[in-house]
């Protein structure tokens, strides 16, 4: 199986330097220490009102992170959604649409396209069914949102967690399994903020996390993800996985860790004859270069919101969540509280690494 890594090289090496404390994490150490000091007078004047902080009619979830880079949220968002609407609760999605073209205010339609709306976005559009409203301002977009949608009892945000001008609720802090890296601010680690603590000790926060080294307590739980076990193509129709373990195949994925993926193609029988890292959120308009004789390409379906406007013939494996029991009752609680109707204790964000 050849493999090939598009990505940009310093891309390719800063993640490496993150995962450990080395001399290239040494020398950045400065640089963190300012960019320390800029998020602690942020948070400070967020803290003191100075700058404001918008608050909303509706219960307001945060789904986001402390490390740059993808740790799973979006599918952590798909899940909770779905979960919400089995409880009979109106539930709506805002988000930035990172990488998408325009800095508009805009609903998500059945027609939406990735690089008008956000590949993530779309996506979440198009497994939950629920309202979704994307904008570079979060707070603006849930606006919109609450506008044309004034039913809607509970936000979820895609990301955001430190965007401190959206009030919030409850926040569910991902981790990837590479958990916190280094442990170091950025840039010489991925951190986007202190950790294990920060001042918003009043917002109950909730832990996800896919390895070893996340966070450990009461408010932390697992969860892992596995491929489906049915391909889908842009116009419906669905191929066990299996089928495809005696084809000539290549993989390509535009995702924060392709390599990932790759591996559960291989785990579930499948070894195509190329795998492709492209950057995240890689526009995929055109396909790569795959080795003579490929009869069928697979990607994500995160890359298939991009891939199908041009190429519907590409299969698509969907990704399945699978959350540690306990997780969705501690997160009812939690909305409970919130709500009004029952209380209950999470530590208020407190954890150790």
């Amino acid at each position: 199986m050849e493999a090939s890594d598009a990505r940009p090289q310093w891309q390719i090496r800063l993640l490496s330097v993150w995962q450990r404390r080395g001399i290239a994490s040494a020398l950045l150490r400065p640089v963190s220490m300012v960019f320390g000091v800029l998020v602690a007078l942020r948070q400070s004047l967020y803290r003191c009102g100075v700058l404001k902080t918008t608050r909303l009619p509706v219960t307001v979830v945060v789904v986001g992170n402390v490390v740059v880079g993808g740790g799973g949220k979006t599918p952590v968002v798909i899940a909770l959604a779905e979960h919400l609407r089995s409880r009979g609760i109106a539930v709506g999605v805002i988000s930035r649409g990172y990488g998408r073209r325009g800095r508009d205010q805009r609903k998500l339609e059945a027609d939406s396209l990735a690089d008008e709306v956000g590949d993530e976005p779309l996506l979440i559009f198009r497994r939950t069914g629920v309202p979704v409203w994307v904008g570079p301002d979060r707070a603006e977009a849930a606006k919109a949102l609450l506008a044309e949608f004034p039913q809607t009892e509970i936000l979820l945000c895609d990301d955001g967690m430190q965007d401190l001008a959206l009030g919030r609720h409850l926040e569910v802090c991902v981790f990837g399994s590479a958990g916190i890296g280094n442990g170091l601010l950025l840039p010489a680690g991925p951190l986007r903020e202190p950790w294990p603590s920060r001042w918003t000790t009043t917002v109950p926060r909730l832990f996800l996390h896919a390895g070893s080294q996340g966070p450990r307590g009461p408010a932390s739980f697992q969860m892992h993800r596995t491929l489906d076990p049915e391909l889908l193509r842009a116009d419906g129709t669905r191929l066990p996985l299996g089928d495809l373990a005696g084809r000539q195949t290549c993989a390509v994925a535009a995702i924060a860790n392709p390599q990932a993926f790759f591996a559960m193609l291989e785990q579930a029988g499948l070894r195509p004859g190329r795998c492709i890292a492209l950057a995240d959120h890689a526009s995929l308009k055109e396909l790569p270069a795959a080795p003579q004789g490929t009869t069928d390409w697979i990607c994500t379906e995160k890359d298939a919101t991009k891939i199908w406007a041009h190429h519907p013939e590409v299969w698509a494996a969907r990704l399945n969540l699978h959350l540690e029991p306990g997780f969705l009752e501690t997160f009812d609680s939690a909305l409970d509280l919130n709500r009004g109707e029952r209380p209950v204790s999470l530590g208020h964000g407190h954890s150790t690494a």
